[in-house]
This record gives C-alpha cells, sequence and structure tokens, in this order.
C-alpha cells in the first residue's frame, strides 16, 4: 500500500452538521476502498485564491491515508458526484515524506498517551486583615540596596 496526502475544499456554506457529515463520508469512501486513515487536519474556512463555482471561501480539509493505488480512481470518482467537495487532489506521498508523517503520528500518540501535569496549587489565601506582602514576605519586592 502506498501512502497518499490528500486536500478537499468543501462548500463553506454547508450548516455544521452537513459538515461534520461530509468529512464523515468522504473517509469512509477511502475506508470502503481499502484505505486506512492515518491523520484528518481540519483546517477550517480560509478564503480561495481564486473564486470556485461563485464561491469565495472554502472549508479544507486534509487527509493523510494509506491505501491500494487502484481506489485512489475510485475515491477520485466520488469527488466528481459529490457536491459538498468543490476542488480536490490526491498526491502519493515519496519515501522521506511517508516517515516524516509517521514520526508526526508518532509524536502525536505519544503525546496524547503521556499523563498530564499535575496542577500547581494555589497559595494560602492571606488571613483577613492583613496585605498580602504582610501574609507572606517571601513573595514580597525585593528592597534595593544603597
Amino acid at each position: 500500500m502506498n501512502y497518499y496526502e490528500n486536500i478537499v475544499i468543501l462548500d463553506d456554506t454547508l450548516a455544521e452538521a452537513d459538515l461534520r457529515a461530509a468529512i464523515e463520508k468522504i473517509k469512509g469512501v477511502m475506508q470502503d476502498n481499502g484505505g486506512q486513515i492515518l491523520k484528518v487536519d481540519e483546517w477550517g474556512i480560509r478564503k480561495l485564491a481564486y473564486e470556485l463555482n461563485k464561491h469565495k471561501r472554502g472549508f479544507y480539509v486534509l487527509y493523510n491515508f494509506k491505501a491500494p493505488s487502484d481506489s485512489i480512481k475510485k475515491v477520485e470518482e466520488f469527488y466528481k458526484i459529490y457536491d459538498p467537495v468543490m476542488k480536490h487532489m490526491v498526491i502519493k506521498l515519496e519515501k522521506k515524506q511517508t516517515k516524516a508523517l509517521e514520526a508526526s503520528i508518532q509524536a502525536t500518540a505519544a503525546a496524547a498517551a503521556a499523563p498530564a501535569p499535575e496542577s500547581v496549587s494555589p497559595a494560602p489565601a492571606a488571613p483577613a486583615g492583613t496585605s498580602a506582602a504582610e501574609a507572606s514576605p517571601a513573595e514580597a519586592a525585593p528592597e534595593e540596596k544603597a
């Protein structure tokens, strides 16, 4: 199987629910044709370089996936008939790019698996009737020496 990068520009006028459904449907088409989704990166609504179908903005989604080469044609045919897709591009990644992608996915997985650092508890409150500087002299501003 080869590694691919796929950028898709979706119609920006879609409702949030329809947008999520379109993203999931594209993932489903890739998986149904023997692909394995590695990473989905939603870039959000961005201004287009030029007007497409009377639209000046589009919702960008980047898919990184692994799939057999014959499934790419099926995915591209799906894009041609699926209305929310305004533009798409599929690029086969080279070995160097593949290694960088795998390293980035592993780093993301390691960061997600690492335990969250413990939060620092706030300093105890000063007793009533005293200022913060009187309550904890260590935190008071240092005096200048002459």
